[in-house]
């Protein structure tokens, strides 16, 4: 039993001594900036992901960035992209100066529509960024028939299926992130993937600008084989965290369901990982208050729709996902102390008997 006062946090890396000893190898090597782990992390990923080549970078948003140039965007051209997802990738189209061409949500889900992508094509898209949100697959092989080049971000479904196939080898380019709480983790640092042997020698010209005969803009965008290490170390350990992670899912999901609650959605062929275990509920901040009361983290999935941030208007499921959307604690540290106070406060702050007591 959890000792009284304790908050079970919204995230949390999974972590343990092999992790440890893996970092210490490499310090003791002597040899801490990019070399040859950072190139078997690379060379690990991509196999997993069924590509030819990774580029490891310093962040996931330098992934998307390199994404972008690698694919020839830049000023005058369009990118389409949701409008519900993190800033980075607005970031990433704003660096290479295209134009971003915001989409809704489609009907029933956390995923961007694919009606919309077809409504927002013009002759100047150049890309499309796909995020398959949570670790729910979005609907690519759609989407990479529309003739445009698809970039999905992976970021929060690493080791998701469509049909048996890994997220990230259905579009041109793949990009990850690694941030201390995503699906694995090198604390900071991000990978671009691709089939494409020009898209793959673009992003490693781009990525550093050292020993390089000839001047152009380039960057410093370079992983450390210290993150490599422990990069490699958790990629072992992936099927395991997924695992976990769907065993969790599957347990909130019952628990949702006897209190008329409904789970998150899973689209047909589609193998989720529950990167965050989101669902719909009338008032989220409400219910998110309730549930930190109770000793249990839960936070809004993604922190501002990117239309606000351009001042748009117009995205209903947007704004509607942004109401309602709460995402409480499933990652693979999650002990069964934990589990056990997420279950209690669930049925707290949800139960019918209770919600008739309280305006959601």
């Amino acid at each position: 039993m959890l000792p009284p006062g304790t908050l079970v946090p919204h995230s949390r890396p999974t972590l343990d001594e092999d992790h440890v000893q893996a970092v210490a190898q490499v310090v003791r090597s002597g040899h801490l900036a990019q070399g040859e782990v950072t190139r078997r992390f690379e060379q690990e990923l991509a196999r997993l992901v069924g590509v030819r080549d990774g580029v490891a970078t310093s962040s996931g948003t330098a992934a998307l960035h390199l994404a972008l140039l690698a694919l020839g965007v830049g000023p005058g051209d369009e990118v389409i992209l949701p409008s519900y997802t993190c800033v980075a990738l607005l970031q990433a189209v704003l660096h290479v100066g295209a134009t971003p061409r915001l989409v809704d949500l489609e009907p029933y889900g956390y995923n961007l529509s694919v009606a919309e992508v077809r409504r927002q094509l013009t002759r100047r898209t150049r890309a499309i960024l796909v995020p398959h949100m949570f670790g729910t697959p979005a609907d690519v092989a759609d989407l990479s028939g529309l003739g445009v080049p698809v970039v999905e971000d992976i970021a929060q479904s690493l080791g998701a299926e469509v049909d048996g196939r890994p997220v990230g080898s259905f579009g041109t380019v793949a990009v990850c992130s690694f941030y201390a709480t995503k699906v694995i983790t090198t604390g900071e640092g991000g990978m671009l993937l691709s089939d494409s042997e020009v898209v793959l020698r673009r992003a490693r010209d781009l990525r550093d600008y050292d020993g390089r005969r000839h001047l152009r803009p380039r960057f410093n965008y370079k992983m450390t084989d210290l993150q490599a290490a422990l990069g490699l170390c958790q990629l072992r350990r992936l099927p395991e965290f997924v695992r976990r992670r769907r065993q969790l899912a599957a347990r909130y999901a019952a628990h949702l369901k006897s209190l008329g609650l409904q789970p998150p959605p899973v689209p047909p062929r589609a193998a989720p990982i529950y990167y965050r275990y989101v669902f719909p509920v009338p008032d989220a901040a409400t219910a998110a208050a309730h549930m930190r009361r109770a000793g249990v983290e839960c936070k809004p999935p993604v922190f501002s729709p990117l239309h606000r941030y351009l001042g748009q208007a117009g995205f209903p499921r947007t704004e509607r996902a942004y109401r309602t959307a709460l995402s409480v604690p499933l990652y693979p540290s999650l002990t069964e102390e934990e589990v056990t106070r997420v279950l209690e406060a669930l049925e707290g702050t949800f139960a019918p008997r209770v919600r008739s007591a309280w305006r959601l």
